[in-house]
């Protein structure tokens, strides 16, 4: 599938979170979906340790990777290097809004400048022949939301973007911590289907307060004739990664998944013996998987034993064992 199809559902690409193993283990609960890297900045590409940076494993298809800068030249040549290394979509981050981001002149400052970020993807597309997408906010500080969108949202297409995907939230970059601007800034959803309604030609996907896959479905369906292209989950996909289970089914009209989360998990092991066999820590593989268990008996018995078993030296595939046999026995025990 390529990276225009999986676009209507994708997991956001979450700093710290979204690592290539974490991305593994996604792709072992949903074939369809888009999955994005971690924001990677041109200066780290350029000039530091660019294969692990940009490394991936084919399972991951399809697989975007985002871009954090704002120079023209350094973003197309770091598109073309991830192109190279055969992903299926770059994307261009102006939303992040971190300290570290905006000393940068990238992320969500580049609101205020729609003109370099058209510079940006114009580069980007001469670059490549994959899809070129732009994440963003509706707005940053006392922008209008209802100019400031609009106004990115055509200088982006004219630019060639493929697609554009809206956090729907204003970013106060002075004033609220990255985590407080994921959650105070009130969602304008609606602002949203507006752009959709005045750009029908554009792929638009929404991002941002989507809690269950039953709220992605009723965003993608029709608003007073107006249907969005995609949306896109965070923290609810990662915290709570067991509804990726549905994703086919209910977003892409697969037959459904008859996969519990254990039998997911237990797909999972041959990844994680091969990576142990690599030297990767059982911690930097198992830390992704606490949330897969949700209300069900021996999840926080699971948790607890992962958290404080896999982080020990030398920990192994007995330790990611008995953390699986702590559900198993929880299940037995309740069906008995």
């Amino acid at each position: 599938m390529n990276a225009a199809a999986a676009r209507r559902f994708s997991v956001a690409p979450m700093l710290d979170w979204t690592d290539r193993h974490c991305r593994a283990f996604h792709r072992h609960l949903t074939r369809r979906a888009l999955l994005y890297t971690e924001m990677v900045t041109t200066g780290a590409i350029l000039h530091g340790p660019r294969d692990r940076l940009l490394g991936f494993s084919p399972q991951e298809h399809p697989i975007a990777v985002q871009l954090g800068g704002s120079d023209p030249a350094d973003l197309a040549e770091c598109a073309r290097l991830a192109a190279e290394a055969g992903y299926d979509e770059i994307n261009l981050n102006v939303g992040c809004p971190s300290d570290r981001v905006q000393n940068g002149r990238f992320g969500a400052c580049l609101m205020r400048e729609p003109d370099l970020v058209a510079a940006c993807v114009a580069a980007m597309k001469r670059a490549v022949s994959v899809p070129v997408t732009v994440k963003c906010r509706i707005g940053v500080d006392e922008q209008d939301p209802a100019e400031a969108l609009p106004a990115l949202a055509g200088k982006v297409v004219a630019a060639g973007a493929d697609a554009l995907i809206v956090h729907a939230r204003k970013a106060w970059l002075k004033g609220l911590s990255p985590r407080e601007n994921r959650e105070v800034p009130p969602l304008d959803h609606d602002l949203v289907f507006a752009l959709k309604r005045a750009m029908p030609e554009v792929t638009v996907v929404i991002n941002g307060g989507i809690g269950s896959l039953a709220e992605a479905e009723a965003l993608l369906a029709p608003r007073d004739g107006v249907a969005l292209d995609g949306v896109m989950l965070g923290r609810a996909a990662y915290q709570s990664p067991a509804l990726l289970l549905g994703v086919d089914a209910a977003i892409f009209g697969e037959p459904p998944d008859e996969r519990t989360p254990l039998t997911a998990l237990a797909e999972v092991r041959p990844y994680i013996a091969a990576r142990l066999g690599e030297g990767v820590p059982l911690h930097a593989m198992t830390r992704h998987v606490l949330g897969l268990f949700q209300a069900v008996p021996g999840a926080r018995q699971f948790r607890r034993h992962l958290s404080e078993q896999a982080v020990r030296p030398g920990a192994g595939l007995d330790v990611f064992d008995a953390g699986v046999d702590i559900i198993e026995r929880a299940a037995a025990r309740r069906a008995a």
